[in-house]
């Protein structure tokens, strides 16, 4: 298995082990919410659900995170950012971070050059950092129009997007579910990345 793949995989494992609904569960979300805007190393509230079971390739060395442990981190925190106080699961598969985005756009169109700054504000983040902290304004805005997101897509996406090589795939493929509004994408595949660099 892909090591994109086995980050997908981690993910969805741990949000559902996140959607039990117990009070361990709840207190588990808040460790998370605590950790949002730090980077993985400096979260060790997190660790025993960031980094528990994490597959060794994916382990970052010499004291540095691995792109895998951001993308996990990332989804993990921006998740129990987006959970809190929701009945339901707010990581709903097949709702790319892009389609997601276009469906805070209203109707009427009113508020859309609102929506499309900061959505613009992601895609052109020049490092993780920056685009964790620009996501984290757009999911605090789904989370108070109640609308989910597939949050082991995002994760797969921010693993890529941490590669030169890819990046500008998978702004594309966010741009694309934004812009389509209809696309049912489930976040950037391995295999339509691994096509794209095919084509260079």
């Amino acid at each position: 298995m892909s090591d994109s793949s086995q980050v997908y995989y981690f993910v969805e494992n741990k949000i559902s082990q996140l959607s039990q609904n117990s009070s361990q569960q709840t207190a588990t979300l808040a460790k998370l919410r605590r950790c949002l805007g730090k980077p993985p190393g400096a979260s060790p509230e997190a660790w025993e659900l960031t980094l528990s079971n994490l597959p060794e390739n994916l382990v970052g060395y010499d004291g540095e995170p691995s792109y895998a442990e951001w993308a996990i981190h990332l989804a993990l925190t921006l998740y129990a950012l987006h959970q809190q106080g929701k009945p339901d699961s707010v990581s709903t598969k097949g709702i790319s971070f892009g389609k997601a985005v276009r469906s805070l756009v209203a109707p009427d169109g009113s508020n859309e050059n609102g929506v499309k700054r900061r959505f613009n504000a992601v895609l052109t983040a020049k490092g993780i950092n920056e685009l964790a902290h620009h996501a984290r304004g757009l999911v605090q805005l789904m989370k108070a129009n109640n609308i989910s997101m597939d949050y082991p897509g995002f994760a797969r996406d921010v693993f890529y997007y941490q590669f030169t090589d890819s990046q500008d795939k998978v702004r594309l493929h966010w741009g694309e579910d934004y812009y389509r509004g209809s696309s049912a994408q489930n976040g950037t595949t391995e295999e339509e990345i691994n096509e794209n660099k095919e084509e260079e």
